[in-house]
């Protein structure tokens, strides 16, 4: 059972779309779900994300955990960005169901993916940014949520 706020994001997704040059784009998957996630940044020069965007391939906890993780990065600086967790996209999402935990961590992954992406276009490091995972599956085996 999926809580109000899901269903909300899924019926009324926030920030879909493509964005023209982007400051940095990410895109994830997970193989044994078959979900993919790409997301979009703009970033000024302050380093602070003014625009963000998301396209999403997969169910629906797939669509609203995108939706939820451009809400939660919006407005933040790039390192407030890369705090935001799978576990504060789900509690602000009021929760997922067991098997859809996965999907909180293609959020999380999409955007430190696009975080990488925009630290690699501008040649610097991000303390506590690491290089992207293609397929979370692999890396959901060695993590607890």
């Amino acid at each position: 059972m999926y809580s109000e706020k899901v269903m909300d994001h899924f019926n009324h997704p926030r920030n879909v779309g493509e964005m023209e040059n982007p400051s940095g784009v990410g895109t994830v998957g997970n193989a044994k779900c078959g979900d993919i996630m790409r997301m979009y940044l703009d970033i000024d020069e302050r380093e602070v994300i003014r625009d963000v965007k998301f396209k999403t391939f997969g169910c629906g906890a797939a669509v609203a955990t995108s939706s939820m993780a451009t809400e939660l990065v919006k407005g933040k600086t790039v390192r407030e960005a890369l705090q935001v967790t799978n576990k504060a996209v789900m509690e602000a999402l009021d929760g997922l169901p067991p098997v859809k935990v996965h999907c909180s961590l293609l959020a999380e992954e999409a955007i430190h993916a696009a975080l990488w992406d925009y630290a690699q276009k501008r040649h610097i490091v991000i303390e506590g940014l690491e290089a992207p995972v293609n397929d979370i599956a692999e890396k959901e085996k060695n993590e607890e949520y």
